[in-house]
């Protein structure tokens, strides 16, 4: 069985405004960046300039996609963009219940609502059980907490070491896409195979480059 690369996390949070923009409900945001390793150590930062903060290497023309609520609603946007060592997807959300949602990206490009069964289990290529905190995990698409503040808001980044989007062995954009969903509690790491984190309240579908 193939080794995939390790799971790291950069997650910036930040009040977004009430207010929604006219391109996914977003606002100017003052970031301020907390590393925390997902599923082992090590991270890779992405600054504003497209660089990896990291290493200065020039990362791919970011792709933006929107995410939508179980009714259609515009929640606001992710962002991908791919670096020397991954993709890195930022989620710029607004309209969301304070507290911690698990997210994810699952393996399948569809967000049909209103419980986006569409997209399917988690991207799970290597076969693992779900949760950085189970000793037979993770997924590939398990990703870190979204920590939404009072206004309902909030913006995290995720880096997915290996991950490419069109070109490599393990692709966001490959014929089917690919989906983020935000579910309505928090992942607890641990519980197979969603981390008991509830309903899928919010999905974005990665598509390939038109």
């Amino acid at each position: 069985m193939t080794q995939f690369p390790t799971l790291a996390l950069i997650a910036t949070f930040s009040a977004l405004s009430l207010a929604a923009c006219s391109r996914g409900n977003e606002a100017p945001v003052d970031d301020t960046t907390i590393s925390e390793g997902l599923a082992g150590e090590g991270s890779l930062a992405q600054n504003a300039t497209g660089n990896d903060a990291t290493t200065g290497d020039q990362v791919s023309t970011a792709q933006r996609f929107g995410l939508s609520g179980a009714d259609g609603t515009a929640l606001g946007s992710v962002t991908v963009s791919e670096g020397t060592n991954g993709a890195t997807l930022r989620i710029q959300a607004s309209g969301l219940n304070v507290g911690k949602h698990g997210v994810h990206l699952h393996e399948k490009g569809l967000c049909g609502g209103p419980k986006f069964e569409s997209a399917g289990a988690h991207w799970n290529p290597a076969a693992k059980k779900h949760g950085r905190d189970n000793p037979d995990g993770a997924h590939l698409g398990d990703l870190a907490n979204l920590d939404v503040g009072g206004n309902g808001g909030a913006t995290v980044s995720f880096e997915v070491e290996g991950v490419k989007m069109t070109n490599g062995a393990n692709l966001l954009a490959d014929a089917d896409g690919t989906a983020l969903v935000v579910h309505a509690k928090p992942d607890d790491y641990k519980t197979d195979p969603s981390g008991a984190s509830g309903d899928r309240i919010a999905c974005a579908v990665i598509a390939p480059p038109k």
